[in-house]
């Protein structure tokens, strides 16, 4: 009798008490169909509030099969994925939210294209259900941005949901980077990759926790992260600045000038300086960040591991 592959799926969960026995009834219906695999699935408790790590230890009482790994506060979507990565066994592993916007029945469609030979198989979402039209645009306008700046490093509208080979999750945990954007770290390490195009449904219960600064921060952190460009478009930017006063000076020894155009300039001229000084803080605060060498996620209990 041949052993059965391990397959691990990790899900990072923040105050989703709402929505984890239904999460787990579609996580053992899409098991239920692949017999020739077994499974683990170690649920991340990221800090929740509310009564999140509860219904995992009753979901667990019910299926031994569900691990959770509880931190000591939330290290949001980032720090719980990298903690899961840490305690897995799986010859692959799933890693997709706990609100359901990443379809359970996709994971069997993953593990084929697994089995023909991908080594990193992620969700192309084709459509938003529930979301507003402006979040759609500042999606797309994310990626064609993130992709300008990055020589097309990332697949357009690739999200989180994906399932990895072991060597890439291996791969993955030796990263020591302490600001972390997972979708650009599994997009640098390379290996065969594929996507499988998929609407996203709208969220199963619930609130959302894509609040509008937090994305906004994720975004910028994934762009200063893996991009150069805005420091070099700062130097050019102040180069055509110079010029441009530099020759405006110029013009008005011959010409002449007025207070208030000065004035206009001279604002101008400031604000230019001061974008330019944002986005080199913005780099030395990541640098900041690398050094204090903290910890990406600390673990404070851990339920169904051997090591416990």
């Amino acid at each position: 009798m041949f052993e059965k592959k391990l397959i691990s799926i990790v899900i990072p969960a923040h105050n989703e008490e709402l929505v984890i026995d239904e999460l787990a009834k579609q996580l053992q219906k899409a098991m239920g169909q692949m017999a020739d695999y077994s499974f683990e699935v170690v649920v991340v408790e990221n800090g929740s509030t509310d009564s999140t790590f509860e219904k995992l230890l009753a979901v667990r009482e019910r299926d031994k099969r569900f691990k959770i790994l509880q931190m000591s506060r939330t290290f949001f979507c980032e720090g719980g994925i990298t903690a899961g990565l840490h305690f897995i066994k799986g010859e692959a592993a799933v890693i997709m939210t706990a609100d359901l916007q990443c379809p359970p029945h996709l994971i069997p469609e993953f593990i084929k294209k697994w089995e023909a030979g991908y080594e990193n198989i992620y969700g192309v979402v084709t459509k938003r259900h529930g979301i507003s039209f402006t979040r759609r645009l500042n999606s797309r306008l994310f990626y064609w941005l993130i992709n300008k700046m990055s020589a097309n490093l990332f697949p357009p509208n690739v999200s989180d949901f994906r399932l990895v080979d072991k060597k890439v999750y291996k791969a993955i945990n030796q990263m020591q980077e302490r600001n972390r954007f997972m979708r650009g770290m599994f997009a640098w390490a390379g290996f065969k990759s594929i996507g499988i195009p998929h609407e996203r449904p709208e969220r199963f219960a619930g609130q959302s926790k894509a609040y509008f600064f937090a994305t906004l921060g994720l975004a910028l952190k994934g762009i200063f992260m893996y991009s150069y460009l805005p420091l070099k478009l700062s130097t050019y930017l102040g180069i055509l600045v110079s010029i441009s006063s530099f020759l405006f000076l110029i013009y008005t020894a011959i010409n002449g000038f007025t207070s208030g155009t000065m004035v206009s300039i001279i604002t101008f001229m400031f604000g230019v300086l001061f974008l330019i000084l944002g986005i080199i803080g913005e780099y030395i605060a990541l640098i900041l960040d690398e050094a204090k060498q903290r910890p990406n996620f600390i673990v404070k209990r851990k339920v169904g591991f051997d090591d416990e």
